[in-house]
């Protein structure tokens, strides 16, 4: 399965820090690299791309001067972008995932990409909510799915070609309490958490 690592947004909530998001350095790199690292390291993953923008010009200078394949997107339209960069992608399914995820493993990648089925095509990996508040962070925004309280990762996997043709996706959930995808650096204050964690 291919990768997409989407790198290319504005980064609104982290405010004026003078460095973009994904060069955010936790645990002594970049946080964009964090991800990489994990993706390429994961089996079942057999090409990594990241999509960067005028945006983050500084990250994709980065990457492409550490050998990371990128795709230049607008950086403006979620939707716009994932259309670009599985344009140029060659699978049948992607992976997909934000660059800000700086606890990710290449097992959690493993047992995402094992997860999958054909069938579903789309599956996204919820966090239980207590989860992600157990780790000092308090979720965005959450959804109620049988009862219980679940956060969107971030993290899915997806049928490239249907997607593409413009097709609706059937939607399948992957329900875990994976601390590895529990925080996401959107803020100062879950950058500090972040850098604490790692």
């Amino acid at each position: 399965m291919e990768a997409l690592i989407n790198a290319g947004g504005k980064g609104t909530r982290m405010g004026d820090c003078g460095i973009e998001k994904p060069m955010q350095v936790i645990g002594g790199e970049p946080v964009v690299m964090r991800v990489v690292n994990s993706m390429r390291n994961a089996r079942g993953i057999d090409r990594v791309l990241v999509s960067v923008s005028d945006h983050t010009s500084e990250t994709a200078r980065y990457l492409e001067d550490n050998g990371i394949e990128t795709i230049h997107t607008s950086g403006d339209d979620f939707m716009m972008d994932l259309h670009d960069a599985f344009g140029v992608m060659n699978g049948k399914y992607v992976l997909t995932s934000p660059s800000d995820i700086p606890m990710m493993t290449s097992t959690v990648i493993e047992k995402t990409v094992e997860a999958f089925r054909p069938e579903m095509q789309s599956m996204i990996v919820f966090i239980d909510a207590g989860t992600v508040r157990e780790m000092g962070v308090i979720p965005s925004y959450t959804r109620e799915i049988n009862g219980k309280e679940w956060v969107v990762s971030g993290v899915s996997s997806m049928d490239r070609e249907a997607t593409l043709k413009g097709e609706y996706l059937n939607e399948e959930g992957l329900f875990t309490d994976w601390k590895e995808l529990a925080v996401n650096v959107n803020t100062q204050g879950e950058l500090a958490l972040a850098r604490k964690l790692v």
